[in-house]
C-alpha cells in the first residue's frame, strides 16, 4: 500500500479560500465586447447588444452570456500595482502548507454549474478559488493525487453565479 500524499495540513485547508478577487462594475460596454469577440464572425444575437430588444424579453434587459469572463480586463482588486496572481497556477503554499512533491501536473476535468442568476450591467463580481477535494488512486504512471480546485463567481449582494470545478492530477 503506497502512503497517502496527503497531509493533516493539506486536510485542513480544504474549503479555505486561497485567493479572492473582485471586478470592476460591469458595463454595457464590456458585455457587448465580449460578445464581439465571441461570435465573430458571426454578429452576436440581438439580446446582448440591442437595449430596447433585451428589454422586451424576460430578463428585462441586457444580461451577459453565461461564460462571460468579467475579469477579462483590468479587476478592482487586486489592483495593477499589486503583486500578480496567476489565474491559472495553485499550490498548497498559497494557504501556508507545503505541496507533496510531485514530477507532473494534469488537468484532468472541468464542470461548471450555473443557477440561472446572470450578470448584469453594474454588477461587482467576487471570484473565489478553494481546494474542495482530493482523493487518491493507483495508475499507470504510479501513485496519484486528485485535486478539484473550484472557481466560485458571487455578485455584490453574494448571489452565486456559477462555480467551475477543475480536477488536476499529480504523480
Amino acid at each position: 500500500m503506497t502512503r497517502s500524499m496527503v497531509t493533516d495540513e493539506m486536510r485542513s485547508i480544504v474549503g479555505k479560500v486561497m485567493r479572492e478577487t473582485v471586478s470592476h462594475p460591469i458595463s454595457l460596454a464590456d458585455i457587448r465586447k465580449w460578445v464581439m469577440a465571441v461570435y465573430y464572425p458571426d454578429p452576436p444575437p440581438r439580446q446582448f447588444w440591442d437595449e430596447a430588444f433585451a428589454a422586451t424579453l424576460p430578463q428585462g434587459g441586457i444580461v451577459a452570456p453565461e461564460d462571460f469572463n468579467p475579469f477579462a480586463w483590468m479587476t478592482a482588486q487586486p489592483t495593477p500595482l499589486d503583486p500578480p496572481i496567476s489565474q491559472t497556477a495553485f499550490s498548497e503554499a498559497e494557504l501556508g502548507v507545503d505541496p507533496p512533491a510531485y514530477k507532473a501536473m494534469l488537468l484532468t476535468d472541468i464542470k461548471t454549474r450555473h443557477n440561472g442568476q446572470a450578470m448584469r450591467p453594474g454588477d461587482v463580481i467576487r471570484s473565489t478559488h478553494k481546494i474542495t477535494d482530493y482523493f487518491e488512486r493507483e495508475g499507470r504512471m504510479g501513485h496519484m493525487l486528485y485535486t478539484t480546485l473550484s472557481h466560485e463567481l458571487t455578485n455584490q449582494d453574494g448571489a452565486w453565479i456559477r462555480t467551475t470545478d477543475s480536477v488536476l492530477v499529480r504523480y
